[in-house]
This record gives structure tokens, sequence and C-alpha cells, in this order.
């Protein structure tokens, strides 16, 4: 495709910065309208584009990529994940996938600190009662939470959003514990002080809160599921800005419930933007509308990430950012 101006397709609304540089530099079809593409309307721009630029709310499977037109060789999705994305196929039919890694690590785990405050501090419940009016004035058991400093955390996913957040937990002082498909190497490891547990189960037990950082792979659908949930102690917390397919959000619902789980600071859910009935109505669980990378920053970040790729494949080498199938 080299010399090629590419005709490009973006599926979502970008930042203004990110959308005039695309259309400088290619043929792109940008949208009106901030909401997601149709199954219908990700056919069409399977047929036409060369490059197809989707987020993480389009599901890019076998049966829509059957769609695909001759020329499209690229998927260069605007976010780190691909689970959404069946690379396989897409391989199999020629077509490159890339993707924004690392981008976003720090401000997910701004927001995983910030969770994890708030379920531990109870925020919501004091942001409740001064906006219903119900507030009556300072009393000694009013709003209890919990004493942040000395906690034990569990970091299941030690990549770079798990250590971003190891370094912040760490300033708070709280112990670092974390599970992790590999031991990391001492150096970084000594760097947060962290304790690793090459067993998930054991670490589950002894932890006072449980930060999910791992992405969403076959391996990982419901690592966290009804066995696991009942291993941790009823005053432990979770918190998940990673995916929510990681947890069996049905088994977590009946532990909260039934006390087994002291709360959750949910910023993922398992199927999608519909959360699991009565989750919504425990006062002990927090739920943000997928906004750990949600900085003006992250998202032109994002897109810099973006057009590097496509502009490396136009000029006919390998996007630096290439999915690869060792990586899933």
């Amino acid at each position: 495709m080299a010399g090629k101006k590419l005709n490009v397709v973006v599926t979502r609304r970008l930042p203004e910065a990110v959308e005039t540089r695309m259309s400088e530099l290619f043929n792109v079809r940008l949208r009106d309208s901030d909401a997601a593409m149709s199954r219908e309307e990700l056919a069409a721009a399977l047929r036409e584009a060369d490059v197809l630029v989707p987020c993480v709310t389009d599901r890019i499977d076998a049966a829509l990529l059957a769609h695909a037109g001759p020329e499209l060789r690229l998927i260069a999705n605007y976010g780190a994940g691909v689970d959404h994305i069946d690379v396989a196929t897409a391989r199999q039919r020629g077509i490159v996938v890339s993707h924004t890694p690392g981008v976003l690590s720090e401000d997910t785990a701004d927001m995983t600190m910030a969770l994890i405050l708030g379920v531990l501090r109870r925020l919501p419940e004091g942001l409740q009662d001064m906006a219903s009016g119900n507030w009556q004035g300072w009393s000694p058991m009013a709003h209890l939470g919990r004493r942040i400093s000395g906690l034990r955390l569990g970091i299941l996913g030690m990549g770079q959003v798990g250590l971003a957040v190891a370094r912040r937990a760490r300033a708070f002082g709280m112990q670092i514990h974390y599970h992790n498909r590999r031991r990391l190497r001492p150096e970084v490891e000594g760097s947060v002080e962290a304790t690793y547990w090459e067993s998930l189960d054991q670490m589950l037990a002894r932890m006072d809160v449980i930060s999910v950082n791992c992405p969403h792979t076959p391996s990982t659908f419901h690592l966290l599921n009804a066995r696991r949930l009942k291993l941790l102690k009823p005053s432990a917390v979770i918190v998940n800005t990673s995916r929510g397919e990681v947890i069996d959000e049905n088994a977590l619902l009946r532990g909260l419930k039934a006390g087994e789980i002291a709360g959750a600071g949910l910023d993922v859910f398992e199927h999608g933007h519909e959360i699991t009935p009565g989750l919504r109505d425990l006062s002990q669980v927090v739920l943000l509308p997928h906004m750990g990378s949600a900085t003006l920053e992250g998202r032109v970040e994002m897109g810099e990430k973006v057009i590097l790729n496509i502009k490396t494949f136009a000029d006919g080498h390998r996007p630096p950012d290439r999915v690869i199938p060792g990586m899933l």
C-alpha cells in the first residue's frame, strides 16, 4: 500500500485534533454521531475501507469479517484491548490488527485508586446524603469506612497498569501483593515492595482489596468465579478497571448480598453496558461508566498511536503495535 492514500473509516467520534490529523493524512470517513455503528454499518465499512478504526464497542467477529472487501488490510483498533476483534480470522484473511497499548496505564491506575477510596471510604453514600439534603451534621458513627494505610492489596495482573496501581497504593501505605502469569524481575518487584503469589487462591484468601488489572482472554474469563470469590474474607473488597468478563458478575452479586464480600468498585462490566440487575441497588457497590481511561490527554495519545500504526503500514512496514498471536 506504499504511496497510496488510504481509505480509512472511523467508527466513533474521536478528539478533534485526532480527526483533523487523520483528514490531512488519509481519505478518512469520520463519524458524525457519537453513537456506535450498527452491525449493518460495520459490515458496509468493512467492505469499503482499506483501514478500519474501531473501538471496544465494535464487535468484529468472524461473521462480520466475512463482509470485508479485498482492500481491507488493516484494523487499527482505537484502544489497548482486542478481545472484541477475532484476530485469528482477521489473520487468516490477510488483515493486520494493531492496537494502542501503553498510553492509558497511568489514567487507569488513577481511577483504580479512586474506586478503592470510593468503596472503602463510602464516598458515594456521602455524596448522596449531601445531594439529597439528608445530612444533619457530623456524627461519630456516621459513614464509617476503612483506613487505607496498612491494608493488603492483591493485584491480579501485574502489567503496566498493575505496576502503576502498585506505585500509587504504596504511597497510600498499602502492602502490595500480586499474582501474574510470570513473576516480575527482582528489581521491578522490589521497586514497589511487592510480594508474589504463585497461587491465586492463596493470595485471594489473604487480601483486603483485590484489584483486577489483567486482560480478558479465554484463560481469564470468569477467573474470579464463584469458588474463588468465596475464598475472599468477608471484609474484602474488589475493584475492576480492566475487563468485566474476568469476574462472574452473578456470583459477585450473590456474595455481596450475602455479606461474604464487603464491597466492589466496577468500571467495567461482564455484559458491556448492561449491568447485572441488583448491582445498582447495593450501597456498598460503586459503579462507573467505563471512565478509567477517560482523559483528554489519554484519548489524544491513543489517536496518535492509531495514526502512527496506519502511517507505518501505508509506508509498507509493520505497524509498531501490531497484534501477534502470542500476545493473546
